[in-house]
């Protein structure tokens, strides 16, 4: 067991990450306010939510460090077999098995599974052989982020598999080749371009672009080999991009992409949750319509507005500042995070701290970016202030993760 002494620990991020719960309980309420009557509102169960995952996470803090290190593959894979059973015995919300129902209690596995994976990939890669610029290295660490990804995809929840793409940020600052990153990067772009002026210009660019580059090569007596592979690998993919947008993608996924893309306007359909957001934030002003007194909040106007779009109430009711706010403190914890834990020469403590910074990034970008419009639709809860008792825990978990290496001595492993 370890003790617990406050001087040893960055009370300055936990402080932050109070204030951000805080500022979730007080819009929860907000959106709440006229059922709270019912003990069964959004407030009240949160508060239960933020108890026990506080409760959880100062059990946590008491266990020795060596603990997480020592099971880390055994918890990995235990909820590797969770998430099997869950294909079976899940309950579906909203058409996704993503939940079991525990004597009316909801828990959302995959949303535990990101500690734990990160806590797999520490342990792996902090082994005493595990260099990531080697291949076979590499290959198994991508196997523990793909199996998660491809078992949450089965259930089917694409919106949490996404986030599980943090980890190759993870990797790529412990060393691994830039190479992956540039072709992720290359892959996005092409992806992006051929949804917005389609396969046959994308083809076209393709051709002209290459055409001339080609030109310039012989002009000046160059190679062409490395030229003629990004071709084909860009030929490629708008070809594969296509056919999973039209093929793979659900029509509803196509909707929401085609209106945030500008492509198609719906304002009563697909494209009603973001709508509604924006409404909320251009009614908020500067100053916000102030607490309680949010007209699309009060009329119930926007779907899940205590969890996913919780964003939108605080844009509404606070307004420009209120949201300037919450966007300020989670930009000084991450960075607090980050500066602190560039210090550590734990490689394991490293590359845990570092998956916590990165999928609490990746959470607060893309839920602040959905909620006014520049990206899809897609299931992702702002950290520590939207609804939900998986997810809060998910992200404490994380952030107790962190407080704990925080705290260690910083030597090598």
């Amino acid at each position: 067991m370890s003790n617990l002494k406050a001087k040893n620990y960055d009370i300055t991020s936990l402080i932050l990450v109070v204030s951000l719960i805080t500022i979730g309980l007080i819009n929860i309420y907000s959106v709440s306010y006229s059922d709270l009557s019912s003990i069964e509102n959004f407030f009240s169960k949160q508060v239960v939510f933020v108890l026990f995952s506080f409760a959880i996470c100062l059990s946590l803090l008491l266990l020795d460090i060596n603990f997480y290190f020592k099971y880390a593959s055994i918890i990995y894979i235990s909820l590797l077999v969770i998430l099997i059973l869950l294909l079976f015995f899940g309950k579906e919300i909203n058409g996704a098995k993503s939940w079991f129902n525990i004597m009316g209690i909801s828990l959302q596995p995959s949303e535990i599974m990101k500690p734990v994976t990160a806590l797999a990939i520490a342990k792996y890669l902090s082994n005493i052989h595990s260099d990531i610029k080697n291949l076979k290295i590499q290959f198994y660490s991508f196997i523990i982020i793909l199996a998660p990804v491809v078992l949450i995809l089965l259930q089917p929840d694409p919106g949490t598999a996404l986030i599980f793409l943090s980890f190759y940020l993870v990797l790529h600052i412990v060393g691994l080749p830039s190479i992956y990153l540039n072709i992720l990067t290359f892959v996005s772009i092409c992806f992006i371009s051929t949804i917005i002026v389609g396969m046959k210009i994308m083809l076209i660019i393709i051709g002209i672009i290459f055409s001339f580059i080609f030109l310039y090569t012989i002009y000046k007596k160059t190679k062409k080999n490395k030229l003629i592979y990004i071709t084909v690998f860009a030929l490629f993919n708008v070809l594969i991009s296509t056919f999973i947008f039209e093929n793979i993608f659900e029509q509803r996924h196509r909707d929401r992409i085609n209106v945030v893309f500008g492509l198609e306007k719906d304002l009563v359909g697909i494209g009603y949750n973001t709508n509604q957001s924006k409404l909320a934030f251009n009614s908020g002003g500067v100053f916000g319509q102030g607490f309680l007194k949010g007209t699309q909040t009060k009329g119930d106007f926007i779907p899940e507005q205590h969890s996913d779009y919780i964003f939108a109430t605080i844009g509404e009711e606070w307004g420009f500042f209120g949201s300037l706010t919450v966007i300020s403190l989670f930009i000084v914890l991450l960075l607090r995070m980050a500066e602190r834990t560039a210090k550590q020469t734990n490689l394991f403590y490293k590359i845990f701290s570092y998956s916590a910074i990165t999928i609490l990034f990746i959470h607060f970008a893309i839920n602040t970016t959905m909620v006014i419009g520049l990206f899809p639709t897609v299931g992702i809860p702002l950290p520590f202030i939207s609804y939900g008792g998986s997810s809060l825990l998910s992200f404490m978990i994380l952030f107790t993760g962190y407080l704990k290496i925080d705290s260690q001595k910083k030597t090598k492993w």
